[in-house]
């Protein structure tokens, strides 16, 4: 069995999800017009991926725990690719919602299993360096989905997005037969799935993002709206209720009584909202507004954030870990508040100058946030709660992008039905979220109190934690 197999089975998966996502960013003009989708359906299309993500991420975790992380890794890549080839002969804005969020069930289940195979796979040195290879892929992906998009939706049509998914998928697939062991977690033998949880969760969360999509649309005081938001407030209870009554939680709520915790998971909604949430609008305001292709918005609306993201990432990576969590992703969060305020300065003439500067600052605050929150939350909680705060911080990632798409779709909506010109509608999107990411920073300077974990003993290489980008 060749030694990096598994280090390269992982490494595919994980850059095909996230090209997925910023590629799927870039072409959502080309979906609108092809398919006749509204800014309401096109929220969708980014945010039915996000919801499945966020909803079945920790119950796939425990999942493959009981059932094998190599079958459950290989069943969501084979659910992805049959998703992604639905997505792309979808008639309909109907139909790709809904294989958009089959894609985000097939990628949680992927996306669950990435660190258990390669903490399995590897140990000592050949561990450092499949993980800081993986990290280094990460960006790589963040930084190649924006030109890729471009190139594919220009020269192909947005459909190709979808269709390069198909071999990608088979050279995973095949990786993973050839060099990934079966394995299992601790908790393999009695642990049940929290259907109940899985349920609660989803509905909870769907329905206020639907309420707040709708907001935009029909109105806040809609009947609609207000019963979307009823139907969240009641499944949010159920879903409160039933994790404290059974003995196999998908969340453990008493983790919640540590104000380090629910600091950090709520920076993590706000974090995730704030950097990234807003680009799929300054994406189409390029597109429909300025008159820029799809390769040239790829290249002035994504690409200098990955940039400055990955190359901090990979030459400041091991500074930033010996940076109290605290100062890490607090001075992160007012870099990428900090950043999205100076784009929220478009001008028609020259997009660029707020653009490029803005997004770069926001790239090197995504650096010191991202990888830093998951181990800050590990050092927050009990060492046998360690996998639970790990999958919850990527979980409530997903929801704070899913919800920040939302929310600020609204808010571009309602500007432009108020007859503002459409550089005022996306300043005013980018402003709300940079002063999102400076009340994320406060939060967390203000609450987070917490170091390393404390069952790591010192190391003069530390192993890096690594947390997926969007």
């Amino acid at each position: 069995m060749p030694k990096w197999s598994a280090l390269v089975a992982v490494s595919i998966g994980t850059f095909m999800l996230l090209v997925d996502v910023t590629i799927v960013t870039v072409a959502l003009p080309a979906v609108s017009r092809d398919l006749g989708v509204t800014i309401g359906g096109l929220q969708w299309v980014l945010d039915g991926y996000a919801l499945a993500l966020a909803a079945v991420l920790l119950a796939s975790g425990s999942l493959a725990d009981r059932h094998g992380r190599r079958r459950v890794y290989l069943g969501g890549t084979v659910v992805f690719a049959a998703a992604s080839l639905l997505c792309a002969v979808a008639p309909n804005a109907g139909l790709l919602i809904a294989a958009r969020f089959l894609q985000g069930l097939g990628g949680a289940a992927m996306l669950a299993t990435t660190v258990a195979i390669l903490s399995v796979a590897y140990t000592g040195r050949d561990r450092g360096v499949a993980f800081g290879v993986w990290g280094a892929v990460n960006g790589a992906a963040a930084a190649a989905g924006p030109i890729a998009g471009g190139l594919l939706t220009e020269h192909l049509g947005w459909r190709w997005i979808f269709i390069v998914n198909l071999p990608v998928s088979l050279l995973a697939v095949w990786f993973t037969l050839r060099g990934v062991t079966e394995s299992h977690g601790r908790s393999s033998t009695g642990n049940r799935l929290d259907l109940t949880g899985i349920v609660t969760f989803t509905l909870s969360a769907t329905a206020v993002t639907f309420a707040l999509i709708r907001g935009g649309d029909a109105g806040w005081t809609a009947p609609s709206t207000l019963a979307a938001f009823a139907v969240a407030a009641v499944a949010l209870a159920a879903f409160v209720v039933a994790e404290r009554r059974t003995d196999h939680p998908m969340l453990d709520l008493r983790l919640f009584a540590k104000p380090s915790f629910s600091a950090l998971m709520a920076a993590s909604v706000l974090a995730q909202a704030s950097a990234f949430a807003y680009l799929p609008f300054t994406t189409v305001w390029l597109q429909q507004f300025m008159g820029k292709g799809p390769v040239d918005a790829g290249l002035l609306g994504a690409l200098p954030m990955s940039a400055a993201s990955f190359l901090v990432g990979a030459f400041g990576g091991r500074f930033l870990q010996r940076v109290s969590p605290r100062w890490s992703i607090g001075i992160g969060l007012l870099l990428i508040g900090a950043g999205a305020l100076l784009q929220a300065r478009l001008t028609p003439a020259s997009p660029a100058t707020a653009l490029i500067p803005g997004l770069i600052v926001v790239g090197l605050g995504v650096a010191a946030v991202l990888p830093t929150m998951a181990s800050a939350a590990l050092a927050a909680v009990p060492h046998e709660r360690s996998g639970m705060a790990g999958g919850a911080v990527n979980t409530f990632r997903q929801l704070g992008f899913a919800l920040g798409v939302a929310v600020f779709g609204s808010i571009f909506a309602h500007r432009l039905a108020g007859h503002h010109a459409p550089t005022d509608a996306v300043n005013h999107v980018v402003a709300v979220a940079g002063f999102t990411g400076l009340a994320a920073a406060v939060l967390v300077l203000l609450v987070v109190r917490t170091g390393r974990p404390a069952w790591e003993a010192p190391r003069p290489a530390p192993e890096p934690v690594v947390s997926e980008a969007v």
